[in-house]
Formats: structure tokens, C-alpha cells, sequence
């Protein structure tokens, strides 16, 4: 296990779905945790960054408090794009997809949870690329980026650094596959015990 935090930043704009923050986000302060009883190194150093500093509502009410993305310096490990019904306004927001196009060359890999693949795809990032989002806006994101390979089945799909997953509860599959790839499956495993979720969960999103 690296002794180097992993830099794990999750991107909140308003009226983001809170689960696809907060699911992911528990995975891994779950597996630091297990890394601390064993007196391991904490493995990720994650927290949620927005276009300006403070709190940021959630489509569920409930407000996340966030860094602004100007703090955010020097090598990224994971970048994670959620989505939720502020996700189209979010994609006109020139300067938020501007940031998000110039953090691939700073990134190690770049995922979307939910429609957050509407973000990533307004920011140029997936044309040519087999990708997901929740099935109910499978054909929306396919039509409206043409240039895209759009899968409908799959719980989260890997191609090359971008990884994108189905809807919601899927950022938690996603999480969990993201640190069974840096740390083990022996771990990913625990985690999931831990949370009490199948580590790969049988079947599709449909």
C-alpha cells in the first residue's frame, strides 16, 4: 500500500444528487479507516470542491461545505464528477467545464457518477469512449453527443483513465472497483463488508 495519500477531489454543484458525493466519498474514508486499525497509512485524501468556496445545496436539501476548485494545486489521483437535476445547469457553467477539461492532464483517472457524465461530456472528455449514466438518460446523453459509444446495462464502465458509472447507488460500485484497483481485492472486500454491499453486485442497472 503506498504511504502517499491518494488526492481523491469530488466535484459539488447545486442541486447535486447528495448520494452521488456522499456514497463514494464513504467508500473511501471506509477504507482509511480499516487502513487505521491495522496502523496502516490513510490511503486517499479526499474532499468535495465547487465553482466557489462554502456550502452547496444538494437536490436533497441538505448542504455539502466545499473548497473552491482555484485551491486546488499540483496532481490530481481521482477526479469524480456527480450528477443530479443541477447537472445541466452545472454543463453550461463555461468556467466549471473549462476546469474540468484542464484537469486531465493533471489527473491519474477521471469518473462520473449518474448523469455526471453530462458534465464530462460537455467538457469534450469521452468522444470515442464507452461510457454509462443512469439508464433513464442513457438515449438523452447518446443524442446529444453523438460521438459517444453510450452503454445502458452495465452498473459503471472503465475505458482507459475515464471511468463512468449508472445511476446513484452505483457511485458506490464504482468507489469500491476504484480501490480494489489501487489496493487489492482483499480490501475492496472489507470495505464492502463494512458497508454492507455487495462488492460486485450481479446483473445490470436494468
Amino acid at each position: 500500500m503506498s504511504t502517499k495519500a491518494r488526492s481523491i477531489l469530488l466535484l459539488a454543484f447545486p442541486d447535486v444528487q447528495l448520494l452521488d458525493v456522499s456514497g463514494p466519498l464513504q467508500v473511501f474514508a471506509s477504507a482509511n479507516e480499516l487502513a487505521a486499525q491495522q496502523r496502516l497509512a490513510e490511503p486517499y485524501a479526499p474532499r468535495v470542491v465547487a465553482a466557489e468556496a462554502g456550502l452547496v445545496t444538494s437536490s436533497s436539501g441538505l448542504a455539502l461545505l466545499a473548497h473552491s476548485i482555484s485551491s486546488v494545486k499540483g496532481l490530481i489521483d481521482t477526479l469524480i464528477i456527480p450528477g443530479g437535476r443541477g447537472v445541466s445547469a452545472a454543463s453550461e457553467d463555461v468556467r466549471l467545464t473549462r476546469w474540468i477539461r484542464r484537469q486531465t492532464s493533471r489527473s491519474r483517472r477521471i469518473a462520473s457518477v449518474c448523469s455526471g457524465a453530462f458534465l464530462l461530456a460537455e467538457a469534450g472528455l469521452l468522444d470515442g469512449r464507452r461510457v454509462v449514466t443512469h439508464w433513464g438518460r442513457c438515449d438523452e446523453l447518446a443524442n446529444r453527443y453523438p460521438k459517444l459509444r453510450v452503454e445502458t446495462d452495465p452498473i459503471f464502465v472503465r475505458d482507459g483513465d475515464i471511468w463512468t458509472s449508472a445511476g446513484v447507488t452505483a457511485g458506490i460500485d464504482l468507489a469500491l472497483a476504484l480501490v480494489e484497483a489501487d489496493l487489492g481485492r482483499s480490501i475492496a472486500l472489507e470495505v464492502a463488508r463494512e458497508l454492507v454491499v455487495f462488492l460486485k453486485r450481479p446483473g445490470g442497472q436494468s
